[in-house]
């Protein structure tokens, strides 16, 4: 028999661990935050495509783009929208695996802003960095708990 009580050096379930708490508080924090902003993103693309469609004056006048018009651009936003919505949904949700597919919509509407600037460029910088910000919450902090992220 042993003089030390066995049940007593173990850690019990209901312990609080204060340093942990705060670690998957913060974790939480930057992807929630990262799902709102990827959510907020997903309405302004899709506000800002239906304004391109209509051939809105809020664009900059005689504005040229690489590949094609403002139209198909417009189209592109909508669609690009529409995927980031049901995106920040599944993050919400914590759906495995979703956060990769926010990375990636997170990076090509990054790249879609850089191509789009040219009709409105400090909002387009503004979407960029937003973009830049939701990439960082869901790589650095949208791993599991209990995982290194």
């Amino acid at each position: 028999m042993s003089t030390t009580d066995q049940a007593r050096s173990r850690t019990t379930v209901g312990q609080y661990d204060a340093e942990s708490s705060y670690v998957d508080s913060v974790r939480d924090g930057w992807v929630l935050f990262a799902a709102v902003i990827l959510a907020m993103l997903a309405t302004l693309n899709i506000i800002y495509g239906i304004a391109a469609l209509s051939d809105s004056r809020f664009f900059v006048d005689g504005a040229t783009f690489i590949l094609s018009d403002l139209n198909t651009y417009g189209w592109i936003l909508i669609a690009m929208g529409t995927i980031q919505g049901f995106t920040a949904y599944g993050v919400w949700m914590r759906i495995k695996g979703i956060r990769w597919i926010g990375v990636a919509i997170a990076a090509l509407n990054a790249i879609l802003q850089m191509v789009f600037i040219s009709a409105y460029p400090l909002w387009a910088l503004s979407l960029f960095t937003l973009d830049i910000l939701v990439i960082y919450g869901l790589v650095a902090y949208g791993a599991r708990a209990g995982r290194a992220a």
